[in-house]
C-alpha cells in the first residue's frame, strides 16, 4: 500500500539537546494512554477529507474528516488489543508499561504528513531531542522501500512488491493470457509496483496493451482510465491499485456498463468484502490475484466487542464510528443525516460489518505482529542491559525479530545497518551489506561441462564415422544381414542421443527445459526400438530356417519400420500430453544451499518424467529377455549376443542412475544424467557396432556370403 499509511512506533530515550519552537498546533492523537514506552500507530480512520480547500492567502484552516473506515477502525483497535496483551503478560517486559498514541490520516497525504510529524514530535510547544522513532509497516509493500539508503530505518511485516508483481506475471501466463491491460495507482505503490510486472510480462513473453494510472483526487483522469479500458481489445485488466483507488474504478465502471474483464488484481483489494456487492460481481466475479496470509488471534474478536463510549464519552472519533455504524446521532440536530437517536448502549454484538468481522484477518495479523515485533525487541535490549557481561551503547539501536511468513528475520545489534537480505542475496563475509548469492549451473566453461562436451562430440564423430564405414560397405554380407536399414536408422538415433546431452548444459530456460527431457526421451525410445526391431529380426530369421516355415513374410522390412515407428509414436504422445498438462520449467533452488542459488530444470509433472524414463525401461527389457532368448541361436546369427551384452549395460547405467539422480545436489544431478546418457549410447554404439567394423576393416575374408552362412548352405539370410 502506499507509503503515506504506515505503522510507525516511538520510544523515549535518554539525553536531550536544544529544541525547536512548533508553529501551529500539532494534531491530537485519536486514541491515546500513557506508558513508560510510546508505540505510536498511523491510520486512514476516515476514508476521505473533507471538502474545503486552503487559498494559501491566510492561516490553513482545519479540514475536518469523513466516512469511517471499519477495516481500518479495527486496525487500530488491534494495536490496542496487542498493547493491553503484552502489558498484562509477565514474560514479555516485566515491569514496563506500554502507551499508545493513534492518529488518523483520513486518506489523505497532507493528513499522513501532519500525523506522522506529530508522532515523532508529539505536540508540546517545544521540541527536544527526548524521543526518536523507527517505522514499521503493516501495509506498505512498496519495494522502493527496500532500499536501506534512503530508509535505514523502515522495517515492515508484509513481503515487498518484488515478489507480489513478478508472480501477478507468472500467474497471467499460467493462464495463458497474453494481450492484457494494466491499471495502476499513481503513487509510489501503484507506478513502482507496476513497472516490475511489466518488466516481468515482457520476460513472460505477455504483451500489454495499455498501461494507465490515476489518483483517488484526479477524477477526470480516472474518466480517461475508464474510456481507454472500454476502447481496448484486452479483455484482462491488471489492476495494480490499493482499495480506494479500486473503489472509485469499480464505481466508474459499473455507471458506464463495463463487464465482460477478467480483472487481475494485488493484496490491496482482492481480498476486500467492501468491494463485494450485487452491482459489481458483474465486473469482480471470477477476479484473481494473491493475498496476504491469514490467521486467527485469540481474544481479538471479543476484544473488539467490548468496544463502548463509557471509557471515552467526549472522543469525537469515537462518536462518529458509533454513529455510522448503528445509523443514529447523538445531536437532535435537524442536518444530521441520521434521524434516530443513539444512547450509547447499542451492542457491537448485532452489527455485521468490516470492524466486527474476524474471519479472515490478514492486514490485521500484520499489525498484531509489528507490535509483538517492538515489545519482544525492547524486551531483548532491557535483558541485555542486565545481564553480566553484556554492554550496550546508548547509541547502539534495537534488537529486533519480526515473523514474517512464518519465518523468523533476525536483525542483530546495530539493525540500522543490518537487514534482511532477499531471497536471491546473501550476506558478505564482513556482514556488511547484502551482495547476490552465487548462481550454480553446468555451463560449457567450467571443466566438468567442457569434459561432458568432448565426450558427447567424440561420440557423436564415432558414429558418424560408423554410419560412413557402413555405407561404403553396404552392398556387403555383414552389413546387409539382419536389416542394414534397421542398422542405419539405429546408427542415427545413437547421433542425436549423443547430441541431446547437449542441451543439459548451460543456464535452463523455458525452452531448454523442455527440449533437454522431451529430446532425451523421443531419441532413446527410436533407438531402443530399433534395437529391439534388430532383435525380433534374429529370432524370426532363425525360425525361417525351419522347414515351411514363412515367418519372415509377416515381419519383413515394412513390419520391421511399422515397430519402430509405432513404438516410437508412443513415446510422442507421452511427452505431447506432459508439455501440455505440466511441462518442466526453469526453477531458482535455495534448499540445498545458503550461499548459492541452483539454476535447475524442475520436470513440472513428476508423473510425466517417470513416465518417459519407465517407458524406456519397459522397451530396454523387453528387448534384453529377447536378446537373452536368442543368444544360444547358431553362430550365424550371433548378433543377439551383442545385443544382450548392449541391453546388459544399458540397463544397469540406468538402473545406478536412479538413487544417483535423486542423490546428487544442485549441477550434479545434471552431470549425473548427461554421464547416464552418454554411457548407455557408447554401450550400445560399441557392442553392436563395433564388432562388425572390426570384421569390415581387419578381418574382410571373414565378410563374405559363405562364411556368413556357416553350416547352413541352403538357407539366405
Amino acid at each position: 500500500m502506499p507509503i503515506s499509511q504506515p505503522y510507525n512506533w516511538t520510544f523515549s530515550v535518554t539525553g536531550q539537546s536544544p529544541g525547536c519552537q512548533l508553529l501551529g498546533t500539532a494534531v491530537m492523537p485519536s486514541f491515546s494512554q500513557e506508558g513508560q514506552i510510546t508505540i505510536g500507530g498511523v491510520f486512514y480512520l476516515h476514508g476521505k477529507p473533507g471538502d474545503s480547500q486552503n487559498q494559501f492567502t491566510d492561516t490553513p484552516i482545519t479540514m475536518d474528516c469523513q466516512g469511517i473506515n471499519f477495516r481500518e477502525f479495527r486496525l487500530a483497535q488491534t494495536m490496542i488489543f496487542a498493547i493491553e496483551e503484552i502489558n498484562n503478560r509477565t514474560d514479555i517486559l516485566p515491569g514496563v508499561t506500554l502507551g499508545y498514541k493513534i492518529y488518523d490520516t483520513c486518506a489523505s497525504v497532507t493528513f499522513s504528513v501532519r500525523s506522522a510529524m506529530a508522532l515523532m514530535n508529539s505536540y508540546e510547544e517545544m521540541r527536544t531531542d527526548t524521543s526518536c522513532s523507527r517505522p514499521i509497516s503493516h501495509f506498505a509493500t512498496c519495494a522502493c522501500l527496500s532500499d536501506r539508503r534512503k530508509y535505514p530505518t523502515f522495517f515492515r511485516t508484509i513481503p515487498s512488491d518484488y515478489y507480489q508483481s513478478r508472480a501477478l506475471a507468472q500467474l497471467v501466463k499460467r493462464f495463458g493470457w497474453t494481450w492484457v491491460g494494466a491499471v495502476r495507482s499513481d503513487s509510489d505503490y501503484g507506478n513502482n509496483g507496476m513497472a516490475t510486472f511489466v518488466e516481468a510480462a515482457n520476460q513472460e513473453g505477455i504483451c500489454i496493451e495499455y498501461s494507465v494510472k490515476f489518483h483517488r483526487t484526479e477524477p477526470e483522469k480516472l474518466l480517461k482510465v475508464v474510456e481507454i479500458i472500454k476502447s481496448g481489445t484486452a479483455k484482462v485488466v491488471v489492476a495494480f491499485l490499493n482499495l480506494l483507488e479500486m473503489n472509485n474504478l469499480l464505481e466508474q465502471l459499473t455507471v458506464q456498463n463495463i463487464t465482460g474483464l477478467q480483472m487481475v488484481g494485488t493484496e490491496g483489494w482482492i481480498t476486500a468484502s467492501s468491494l463485494v456487492r450485487p452491482s459489481s460481481y458483474r465486473i469482480l466475479g471470477g477476479s484473481i490475484g494473491f493475498a496476504v496470509t491469514g490467521a486467527k488471534i485469540s481474544g481479538l474478536n471479543e476484544f473488539l466487542l467490548q468496544l463502548n463510549l463509557s471509557k471515552n464519552p467526549n472522543n469525537t472519533l469515537l462518536k462518529d464510528f458509533w454513529e455510522t455504524a448503528f445509523q443514529c446521532s447523538f445531536t437532535n440536530e435537524t442536518n444530521s443525516i441520521y434521524k434516530t437517536s443513539c444512547t450509547g448502549s447499542e451492542s457491537l454484538k448485532k452489527l455485521n460489518n468490516q470492524y466486527t468481522d474476524t474471519s479472515e484477518i490478514r492486514i490485521t495479523n500484520n499489525v498484531y505482529k509489528s507490535v509483538h515485533a517492538i515489545a519482544h525487541s525492547l524486551h531483548n535490549q532491557l535483558a541485555c542491559t542486565l545481564e553480566e557481561g553484556c554492554v550496550m551503547d546508548h547509541n547502539q539501536h534495537l534488537f529486533y525479530y519480526i515473523h514474517l511468513n512464518n519465518k523468523t528475520i533476525h536483525f542483530l545489534s546495530d539493525s540500522n545497518d543490518c537487514i534482511p537480505c532477499d531471497l536471491e542475496y546473501w550476506s558478505n563475509e564482513k556482514r556488511a551489506r547484502c551482495v547476490l548469492k552465487t548462481v550454480e549451473f553446468l555451463s560449457f566453461d567450467e571443466v566438468m561441462g567442457i569434459v561432458l562436451v568432448i565426450f558427447s562430440l567424440f561420440g557423436t564423430c564415432l558414429t558418424v564415422l560408423v554410419a560412413v564405414v557402413f555405407l561404403a560397405h553396404k552392398n556387403t554380407p555383414i552389413v546387409r544381414a539382419n536389416n542394414s536399414e534397421l542398422s542405419f536408422l539405429l546408427l542415427f538415433s545413437l547421433t542425436l542421443c549423443f547430441l541431446c546431452s547437449l542441451t543439459f548444459i548451460g543456464r535452463p530456460s523455458q525452452w531448454s527445459c523442455m527440449l533437454r527431457h522431451t529430446a532425451f526421451g523421443v531419441t532413446f525410445v527410436l533407438c531402443i526400438s530399433c534395437v529391439l526391431g534388430k532383435t525380433i529380426v534374429v529370432l524370426m530369421a532363425f525360425r525361417a530356417t525351419l522347414p515351411g516355415s514363412n515367418v519372415m513374410k509377416w515381419f519383413g522390412p515394412p513390419q520391421q519400420r511399422l515397430t519402430v515407428l509405432a513404438f516410437t509414436l508412443i513415446q510422442v504422445l507421452i511427452c505431447v500430453l506432459w508439455l501440455t498438462l505440466s511441462p518442466p520449467f526453469p526453477n531458482k533452488n535455495m534448499k540445498y544451499y545458503k550461499d548459492k542459488v541452483i539454476l535447475e530444470c524442475d520436470v513440472g509433472s513428476a508423473v510425466g518424467f517417470w513416465a518417459v524414463l519407465g517407458y524406456i525401461g519397459l522397451l530396454s527389457l523387453m528387448c534384453f529377455v529377447l536378446a537373452f532368448l536368442a543368444r544360444k541361436l547358431p553362430d550365424n546369427f550371433n548378433e543377439a549376443k551383442f545385443i544382450t551384452f548392449s541391453m546388459l549395460i544399458f540397463c544397469a547405467v540406468w538402473i545406478t542412475f536412479i538413487p544417483a539422480y535423486v542423490s546428487s545436489p544442485g549441477k550434479f544431478t545434471v552431470a549425473v544424467e548427461i554421464f547416464a546418457i552418454l554411457a548407455s549410447s557408447y554401450g550400445l554404439l560399441f557392442c553392436i557396432f563395433m564388432p562388425k567394423c572390426f570384421i569390415i576393416l581387419l578381418q574382410p575374408e571373414l565378410n563374405s556370403r559363405k562364411r556368413l552362412m556357416g553350416k547352413m548352405p541352403t538357407k539366405s539370410l
